[in-house]
């Protein structure tokens, strides 16, 4: 079989750079077979001028929302953001197939080898179905009143058995919450009681209202709710900040915890209490979007947190790319090392997807594909 012999300035294979003197070869169907030294790799070798690296995982991502791009001022806050997208996400549907096929050839072609997509319905299927992208798909679910959480169950079931009937090589699914504030208990209980289902994914603290809302049922939230004409009359503060609420629901489970903008110390504190594996996603392009905000990474680093890194939706982001996060990382974190925030964007995505096997590293017998790193990313395989 031929083999592929690629050289760069450096290898980075999703956990740290390698140095100069190695040689990534990988079979004609792209799956890693060795990293020799380059005295020993043997003939034609390619030299490229860059680093080479595996493909990015974007760990959250909103397909079905590409055709929003632009329609909502940025820095308006989440709950009118929301407001907003709920609103006026009806708005050129007819757009909605095109606009997702051409946000996913711009992943690809910005380096994303697999991408963990929210889902609310399955208009995404058939795109999912023909892309080189491997897709998680994150079926989302939400309902505040408590009376409705059988039928909204049963909804976002009949949407998981359709994504299922897709699963195979480039593709999983998992039913999960939308948010702390968009979930009752009962449906919480009933999501958390889903059985193989796995990874969870749920918005979290994604801004203050959020926390208001559990302290004390006051603040951004509750006039969200009047505008939609949203039941909350069984909703009841916990006195405490959103996660200590509801993250013992999914106890035993892998959860991806997305955003975490407004998630503090004591918040973290308890996470890692908990007998649960905690993946932290950061979308800071979104976060500045939307809240003008961006999680305190540092004290994520400091406390040892697990870390991924998303792009979420075009209808929150400028473009959708996992190299975009990675810059702005490290243009408001300079300390972060390069490194670091590489295994992120790789390594750390594949494992809080569990797809460390095929993605997110140059490991023999991985498929992650090859990303060129000059001032930009260029795919070579």
């Amino acid at each position: 079989m031929k083999q592929i012999k690629l050289k760069g300035k450096d290898i980075f294979d999703g956990h740290r750079f390698l140095g100069e003197n190695k040689v990534l070869i990988l079979d004609e169907t792209g799956v890693v077979t060795g990293i020799p030294d380059d005295s020993s790799a043997g003939e034609n070798v390619q030299e490229v001028d860059g680093i080479l690296l595996p493909g990015f995982v974007n760990t959250h991502c909103h397909l079905e929302l590409s055709h929003m791009k632009g329609v909502i001022p940025e820095k308006t806050g989440l709950p009118s953001f929301l407001t907003q997208v709920m609103q006026l996400r009806g708005n050129g549907a007819n757009n909605q197939e095109a606009a997702m096929a051409s946000a996913a050839k711009a992943m690809w072609e910005a380096g994303i080898s697999a991408v963990g997509d929210i889902s609310n319905g399955n208009i995404s299927l058939e795109q999912k179905q023909n892309s080189p992208l491997y897709f998680h798909t994150f079926v989302e679910c939400m309902g505040v009143a408590d009376a409705g959480a059988d039928s909204r169950y049963d909804y976002s079931m009949g949407v998981l058995e359709a994504f299922r009937q897709i699963n195979g090589r480039l593709h999983q699914c998992s039913l999960v919450p939308h948010a702390p504030y968009s979930v009752s208990k009962t449906l919480f209980a009933k999501l958390a009681s889903t059985p193989k289902n796995t990874p969870v994914s749920i918005h979290n603290q994604e801004s203050a209202a959020e926390n208001q809302l559990y302290n004390s049922k006051s603040g951004d939230f509750m006039a969200f709710y009047e505008t939609f004409k949203m039941d909350i009359s069984g909703f009841q503060a916990s006195g405490t900040n959103s996660l200590e609420a509801y993250l013992p629901y999914f106890s035993g489970q892998k959860i991806l915890l997305v955003h975490n903008t407004f998630s503090n110390e004591q918040d973290i504190r308890f996470a890692q209490s908990q007998p649960l594996e905690t993946w932290w996603c950061l979308c800071p392009n979104a976060n500045l979007y939307i809240e003008n905000r961006l999680p305190d990474i540092a004290l994520l680093r400091k406390m040892q947190c697990n870390i991924a890194i998303g792009t979420d939706s075009l209808a929150s982001n400028h473009q959708l790319s996992v190299w975009e996060e990675v810059k702005t990382i490290r243009e408001h974190f300079p300390d972060i090392p390069l490194e670091e925030v590489l295994q992120w964007a790789t390594s750390n995505g594949a494992a809080a997807l569990g797809i460390g096997n095929t993605y997110g590293s140059f490991t023999p017998g991985t498929r992650p594909g090859v990303l060129l790193l000059t001032e930009n990313i260029t795919r070579l395989i």
